[in-house]
């Protein structure tokens, strides 16, 4: 039998130019554009009272800072080559780690702690040193705590390989996008392979027990035979998870990606065709898809919280260990609270300036509804497990599914008679092979926000393929 017998891929072909439109990734939900200042400095020192000094927490420090400026990128980052940013950096976070310490109300320990950006590996060795010492002398680690990092192979050297495995950094992210030398001069990435292929040697052989590459179809130039040639590279070395992403063009996010002419980018077939022939290589190389845009391999740590329902997901993307809270430090940092959610000062500036000042530094969030933690959950479970059943909704919230999602459940019947989900009578559903390459548009059934947000002539959301 084909391995990927289980996904009718000629059915997604079909599919996709019907669920192509924008829409959430749901690494929060509410999403961010819901969220406001009206939740500030004091709302978040309240919430983070509230936190159980029982359970153990998860760790993200944001470190904004690249050497260049890769035009597809839409995250927060601070270009520069100057070492003073990084010095002022490090002085101001470990102000604003000690806010978050005091406000807590016990010594926390913590399971999972992440490094994004950004480029982390900006940073000198003995400045992740003492980041890393920042962070764990206020929130201790548990000894089998899983400890990650995305880098940037162009400029992480075998001594911030050495520091990182020092510190116990036991999985990491490599960003690689593409190989293909026409693609990486239009997104202002020059990247030979053998960069890559060297760093995942190096952090195999210090001990890395995951190596993630993150890929990325719709870029300028691209074509089937260009990116089957990338995943031909990548294949070789067989990192551990890989995450295919849609090139989100949100220029009014990203403005340098203006500079991507129209004709520069392939068109919406071509890429669902990339996109189609990625994914049939990576199931039948034996990775299984873990959610949307993530496939891993059948023995890794993400496999295996797909397979025992500890899977969550988060800021960070798909990762394990359902159920931890998440203390974020550094400019736009999101803390992911049992009651809310809490964003940074964006800016650099006005990051440092509100830790001087009050030590936290929220810029927007969240205080969650009632409401909102019910479809929180169901979001929850559909990004993560592919399944609501029923009987654990009535046992969590004391209700009927089926009753109090009613509207719900009908939007999903044009989704069913697709084959992307099948819906039990009881009202709880299941998410097809097929439906987990499109589960964005199943949580989209039950965002209670989205019905608004696309009402707006300024778009939100990138493409969801």
């Amino acid at each position: 039998m084909s391995k990927t017998s289980s996904i009718d891929l000629d059915a997604l072909e079909r599919l996709l130019p019907r669920y192509g439109g924008p829409g959430p990734r749901y690494t929060s939900y509410p999403t961010a554009p819901v969220w406001s200042g009206d939740y500030a400095v004091e709302s978040l020192r309240e919430s983070l009272g509230r936190l159980d000094p029982n359970r153990d927490i998860a760790l993200y420090a944001h470190v904004p800072f690249c050497t260049s400026l890769c035009h597809f990128c839409a995250c927060n980052r601070v270009i520069t080559q100057k070492p003073e940013p990084p010095v002022e950096y490090l002085d101001h976070i470990a102000l604003e780690i000690a806010a978050f310490a005091e406000a807590v109300p016990a010594r926390l320990h913590v399971s999972q702690l992440h490094w994004g950006g950004g480029t982390p590996t900006h940073l000198s060795p003995a400045q992740i040193e003492l980041l890393f010492r920042h962070m764990t002398d206020a929130f201790p680690l548990r000894e089998d705590a899983e400890i990650s990092i995305e880098v940037d192979p162009r400029v992480t050297t075998d001594e911030q390989m050495d520091a990182l495995a020092t510190c116990g950094f036991n999985r990491i992210s490599l960003g690689v996008q593409d190989t293909n030398p026409a693609t990486q001069k239009a997104v202002h990435r020059i990247q030979p392979f053998e960069m890559t292929r060297h760093l995942t040697e190096g952090a195999r052989a210090r001990g890395f027990e995951s190596v993630n590459f993150d890929l990325i179809y719709g870029l300028p130039y691209q074509t089937e035979e260009s990116f089957a040639h990338t995943l031909d590279e990548i294949l070789e070395v067989r990192p551990d998870r890989i995450a295919l992403y849609a090139y989100a063009h949100v220029t009014w996010v990203a403005k340098q990606q203006r500079g991507f002419e129209r004709k520069d980018l392939p068109d919406p077939a071509t890429r669902i065709r990339i996109m189609l022939m990625a994914t049939r290589r990576l199931l039948d190389a034996g990775y299984r898809p873990i959610g949307m845009d993530h496939f891993a391999v059948a023995d890794d740590e993400l496999s295996r919280a797909l397979d025992d329902g500890t899977l969550r997901r988060n800021f960070m993307g798909y990762t394990t260990q359902e159920g931890l809270d998440v203390l974020a430090f550094g400019p736009s940092a999101i803390s992911e609270l049992p009651d809310a959610y809490a964003q940074s000062e964006r800016e650099i500036g006005a990051w440092q300036e509100a830790v001087r000042r009050t030590g936290l530094t929220t810029m927007r969030g969240h205080l969650l509804s009632p409401d909102d933690v019910v479809r929180r959950w169901l979001i929850g479970r559909i990004m993560c497990h592919g399944e609501v059943r029923a009987a654990d909704y009535a046992e969590r919230f004391g209700g009927r599914i089926a009753v109090d999602f009613s509207q719900e459940l009908e939007r999903l019947e044009v989704l069913q008679a697709d084959g992307l989900i099948r819906i039990g009578e009881a009202g709880g559903f299941v998410v097809e092979p097929l439906g987990r390459l499109l589960v964005r548009h199943v949580a989209m059934a039950f965002d209670a926000y989205l019905p608004e947000q696309q009402k707006r002539d300024q778009p939100l959301f990138s493409r969801t393929v």
